[in-house]
């Protein structure tokens, strides 16, 4: 069986010095599409910036992507998130630059120095969200879907073993998100060399739609605790 990409057993999840999740434990494999639901102050967002680093976790265990959360100095943050991507709601690319060069900014700042590795990934990963053709573009010309693909291609980058998603549907209308959910889970399916699935994807939300449409695990934040809500299917 696979390692896991995430690890956390008893992990206790603090917003400032405000307990927000209790004895967590939860674990996350290869292949894997999560859905991490709950209602807006349940600790979601809590959980997903546990998990990138941007909240220490100083109670329980914690392993993601290979790093101990528990001993992981701030110096050690940027590497922990080469291995993650991330993709936020509010689709966060630099305005004033084209699809392209917000894709290089990223390789760039993460050692990427190979002009034409960088230009072939980058083509590689726009063609993966379904943009091949609009590297040229500046955001504003893109629809709010096609923004949020970008962040997408941006996340897949450098090739993360994991994929947070925090409410990547928020701002977008129903057949958008459809397609962008659909997008997603089939990231967490791509194999690697190996022929096996490397990448993990949990996508935190509230609007459950779309649960059913795929075979995903549901875990829910509620009244301080991670439930654990199986699969559920269409």
């Amino acid at each position: 069986m696979s390692t896991p990409i995430i690890q956390l057993h008893e992990a206790r999840i603090f917003q400032r010095e405000n307990l927000v999740l209790n004895n967590v434990d939860l674990s996350v494999r290869p292949g894997e599409f999560i859905y991490l639901i709950g209602r807006t102050g349940t600790g979601k967002s809590s959980l997903m910036r546990t998990l990138y680093g941007d909240l220490p976790l100083t109670q329980g265990e914690g392993h993601v992507c290979g790093f101990d959360l528990r001993k992981l100095p701030r110096k050690q943050v940027p590497f922990l998130r080469r291995k993650l991507g991330i993709v936020f709601q509010d689709f966060q690319l630099l305005t004033d630059r084209t699809v392209n060069d917000n894709l290089l900014f990223v390789m760039k700042a993460t050692g990427w120095t190979d002009a034409k590795r960088m230009d072939q990934r980058i083509q590689a990963v726009l063609e993966k969200v379904g943009l091949g053709n609009k590297g040229y573009k500046m955001p504003h010309e893109l629809s709010g879907g096609e923004q949020q693909r970008v962040s997408i291609a941006r996340a897949l980058v450098n090739e993360p073993e994991l994929i947070l998603a925090d409410e990547p549907t928020g701002n977008l209308d129903p057949e958008t998100t459809g397609e962008i959910v659909d997008l997603l889970y089939s990231i967490s399916q791509s194999l690697g060399e190996d022929g096996r699935p490397d990448r993990a994807v949990i996508m935190a939300t509230h609007d459950y739609t779309y649960m059913k449409k795929l075979n995903a695990r549901v875990v829910r934040c509620h009244d301080g605790k991670l439930l654990e809500e199986g699969a559920v299917t269409a």
